[in-house]
């Protein structure tokens, strides 16, 4: 498959996130969680994210993934209780637009990887997820999801 893989320079993003430990298996109900809880402070302080929700992956462990759900906000904002105000570092990103179900990505990973060893890059060590709508909403071929390393 032919896939639309795009660098990118951007700058530091703040964002209000919670992070966890979960399983592959929870982590669908996780993310419902913590997007709820996240959304409902941000409603609560007169605030609106300025991007789609995004899932942090700090390590690939599908029996304890160090996981971090949030949503990109327009200035730092102060965090409550579980709730922490935090940033996506400025640097160089590589992308990808993905549409289908999430059981299906893993290809995408793979030629991810492949353009930026071969473009001379290296992987900081987490992906990142924005997910563009949700399978509540569409069947799960219509799911739209950006994939995202931070490169050096």
């Amino acid at each position: 498959m032919n896939y639309n893989i795009e660098l990118t320079e951007k700058s530091l993003q703040p964002v209000l996130s919670i992070r966890t430990r979960t399983s592959l298996d929870n982590l669908p109900k996780e993310i419902g969680r913590a997007y709820k809880i996240i959304f409902q402070y941000l409603n609560e302080i007169g605030e609106q994210p300025i991007d789609a929700p995004f899932t942090a992956y700090y390590n690939l462990d599908m029996d304890n993934l160090d996981v971090e759900m949030g949503f990109p906000v327009g200035k730092p904002l102060a965090g409550k209780g579980e709730v922490v105000s935090s940033e996506i570092s400025a640097g160089k990103f590589v992308s990808c637009i993905f549409k289908g179900s999430y059981k299906q990505m893993e290809p995408l990973y793979n030629a991810m990887y492949k353009w930026i060893s071969e473009n001379g890059y290296t992987t900081t060590g987490v992906s990142y997820e924005y997910y563009y709508n949700s399978p509540a909403d569409v069947p799960e071929s219509e799911l739209s999801t950006k994939v995202v390393f931070p490169v050096k």
